[in-house]
């Protein structure tokens, strides 16, 4: 009977390989310290909605709902680089990052964006404003929240 060898482990390294294979892949994190909002954009310095909803922890269909748009417009290439889709990811990926600092983070400023009725708009959502194409109001009211406005 043949007896394969085996590379020895250390001990304490159980799946090590496997952790660092998922750390390497996890892809970044909006906001991160080591994360540049640049790492977002392509080669052509269009926003690569694959690596938006990396950096969000969230699926394309997700970010795509998110936004406003049809599934479609972020899975083909062409449609992913329309004006209206870039204009969309990129006032979100504003808006949310504008927002992190004060919410606590990434995941509760996302969880602002999609949920927080906001009253100064008729207790309308950040995510229902960006995709009624009211984001230049939003950034608006969120500077005058900045400079110590009232809500």
């Amino acid at each position: 009977m043949a007896v394969t060898a085996r590379s020895a482990k250390a001990p304490g390294t159980r799946g090590s390989r496997r952790k660092a294979a998922r750390s390497a892949t996890a892809g970044p994190v909006l906001g991160d310290d080591r994360f540049q909002l640049r790492s977002l954009y392509d080669a052509h310095g269009r926003l690569a909605p694959e690596r938006v909803a990396q950096a969000l922890r969230m699926s394309k269909s997700q970010l795509a709902e998110t936004i406003g748009v049809n599934r479609e417009a972020l899975y083909k290439p062409e449609r992913a680089q329309a004006p209206k889709t870039q204009t969309r990811v990129r006032e979100m990926v504003e808006i949310v990052e504008r927002v992190k600092d004060w919410a606590g983070g990434q995941d509760q400023a996302m969880a602002w964006y999609r949920a927080q009725p906001i009253p100064a708009f008729g207790g309308r959502t950040a995510e229902a404003l960006v995709k009624d194409g009211k984001a230049g109001a939003l950034r608006d009211y969120l500077d005058h929240l900045a400079m110590g406005g009232f809500a």
